[in-house]
């Protein structure tokens, strides 16, 4: 999945894909690790390490469910401190859900 800002469904949403380091983002495999834990949040960051995918997700401050830890301001700390030395990644952003 080459291009950037290419739409994506993942089960109730659709996602914009923001960024996507050496095209690493894997729909299949982004599918089997997305839960319904995922609905609340506006992004998702995936991160390889070890081969091994791990999400996490981010909000921005308009959404009830923000908080410091889920900041999407904070997701160059989160890669820096949280994620393999210059790791494999992929950011999404949620633009609609679907009822």
């Amino acid at each position: 999945m080459k291009e950037k800002n290419k739409e994506i469904k993942l089960d109730n949403s659709s996602y914009l894909v923001l960024e996507n380091k050496n095209d690493c983002l894997n729909k299949e495999e982004l599918e089997s690790k997305y839960t319904d834990y995922f609905y609340v949040y506006d992004y998702i960051l995936g991160d390889y390490a070890y081969n091994k995918l791990r999400l996490k997700g981010f909000c921005d401050k308009k959404n009830k469910n923000w908080n410091k830890i889920n900041d999407i301001n904070n997701k160059e700390s989160y890669l820096k401190n949280q994620c393999a030395y210059e790791c494999n990644y992929f950011l999404i952003k949620k633009i609609k859900e679907m009822k």
